[in-house]
Parts: structure tokens; C-alpha cells; sequence
């Protein structure tokens, strides 16, 4: 029944574990490019533009700036996966036809194909994280606590491109969710710029998406801050998770199963 809730069981593993090999295969350009982009946009922002703006919110720019590039990182890779990849093996190469033929379904692979965006993002930020802290730019070990968060928050993102996925026919269907829902969460979300710079409709705009919330539970962990209303952060990100989750494994059931 597609209006059923997921039924969730150890058998997304498989699923997991065999997008995991085909990843090794090709980890080498895979890391390449979803990793070197946020470094060069941490050491060109962070130094370059650093050097003009100062200190932001108390901080100096880059350590401001590595903070959201470990965000930012963790939405885009586990989007670009639950988006891109993942329309790849359910449209292009039939990938997920044939595991229906094994003894898996629908709620197996959409929930292992989301465990395993999850899993890329929370990779590349975590490099990020490391990079960030060889710089000098992490406070101290409370940044490790920021690992959990990015795991949830990758997660999330994957969830809701997968919704996107289950209802494109085309790549070129993503465009309209990067230009209307990521790009303008990379920008309000308090990633490069404090989000009080931004009109106060703005603000309140930003925070109905769940990037903001992510960014304010990681930043304070990385550069030392205080938390302030941290629970409530984590229930908008895992809201989005748990709805994302729940619309798109209905959405492939629709599509898969006739």
C-alpha cells in the first residue's frame, strides 16, 4: 500500500553495502570532487575575502566560514547523491528493477539508498571537519559532538532529494530544486554570511528550511560557542527527515510498483 508507513528492517544493508563497493571502485575522482570544491572555497573565501571582512560575529572570517563549509559539504554531497546517483540506478540503469527481484522492497532500497547519501555527506564533512582542524580552526574536542548532528542533518537532505528523485523524469528536473530550494539555503543559512545581516523576513525564511538549524548546532561546537535552543534544532532537522522519508518512499512505491 503506498499510504502505509515505511517498514524498516536490516535489509537496506545490502543496499548500502553494494552502493559502498561500487563507491571504492571510482572514490578516487569521487572525493576529488566532492571534496576539493568546499576546501577551495574555504581557503579562497577564508583567506582572501577574510582578510577584508575580520572578525564576524566575534570570530575571524575563516573560522566562521569553515563552520558552514562543514554544513554546506554534508547538504550538498548527500544531495547530489540522493538527486543525481540515485536517479542513475532507478531511471538509467535499472538498478533498483533488478533488486526488486531479490528479496527486497521498496521501503529496503529508497531507506538504504538514503543511508547511504547520508553516508557520503557525513564522509565529506568529516574531511572538511579535519582540515578545518589541521588549519587551527576547530576550538577543541567538542567538535567530535558535531559529527552525530552532520549525521543526522546528512540524512535529512538526502530524504528530501529523494522526493525530488522519485517524482523527475529527467536530470534536467533537479535544476528547479537547486535553484529553488538549495542554492537559496546555501545563501540565508548563515553559511558565508551572519543571518543577521539579512532582513528580518528573511531570517524567518531561512529558518523554515532545515539548514540554518544545522548550521547553529554546528558552528557553536566547532568554534567553542554556547548552544542556544539546541533540542529545537534537532526537531526541525529530523522533522524534515522523518517527512522526506515518509513522501518518498511513497513516491517510489507509486513509480516502482504497478
Amino acid at each position: 500500500m503506498s499510504h502505509a508507513f515505511p517498514s524498516i528492517t536490516l535489509r537496506w544493508l545490502p543496499v548500502w553495502r553494494r552502493n559502498l563497493r561500487v563507491w571504492r571502485k571510482l572514490s578516487g575522482p569521487a572525493l576529488i570532487g566532492n571534496f576539493g570544491e568546499p576546501l577551495l572555497y574555504l581557503l579562497a573565501l577564508g583567506y582572501g575575502l577574510g582578510g577584508f571582512i575580520g572578525a564576524v560575529n566575534g570570530l575571524p572570517y575563516i573560522v566562521f566560514l569553515a563552520s558552514g563549509i562543514v554544513c554546506a559539504s554534508a547538504m550538498n554531497t548527500a544531495s547530489f547523491e540522493g538527486l543525481y546517483s540515485a536517479y542513475t540506478r532507478m531511471a538509467g540503469q535499472q538498478t533498483w528493477g533488478a533488486m526488486l527481484n531479490a528479496p527486497l522492497t521498496v521501503d529496503d532500497i529508497v531507506f538504504g539508498e538514503i543511508l547511504w547519501a547520508a553516508t557520503k555527506g557525513l564522509m565529506n564533512a568529516t574531511a572538511i571537519l579535519i582540515v578545518a582542524a589541521l588549519l587551527g580552526l576547530v576550538a577543541d574536542l567538542r567538535a567530535l559532538l558535531a559529527l552525530p548532528v552532520l549525521a543526522i542533518a546528512g540524512f535529512t537532505f538526502a530524504a528530501c532529494a529523494m522526493v525530488v528523485t522519485a517524482r523527475s523524469r529527467s536530470y534536467d528536473f533537479f535544476l528547479y530544486y537547486f535553484t529553488l530550494v538549495l542554492t537559496p539555503m546555501l545563501l540565508t543559512g548563515g553559511v558565508f554570511f551572519p543571518r543577521e545581516q539579512f532582513p528580518e523576513l528573511l531570517q524567518d525564511l531561512a529558518y523554515l528550511l532545515p539548514l540554518a538549524h544545522v548550521v547553529d548546532l554546528v558552528r557553536p561546537l566547532l568554534t567553542g560557542g554556547s548552544l542556544h535552543a539546541p533540542l529545537l534544532h534537532l526537531l526541525v532537522i529530523v522533522a524534515y527527515g522523518v517527512v522526506g522519508l515518509l513522501i518518498a518512499t511513497a513516491a517510489v512505491r507509486r513509480r516502482l510498483v504497478r
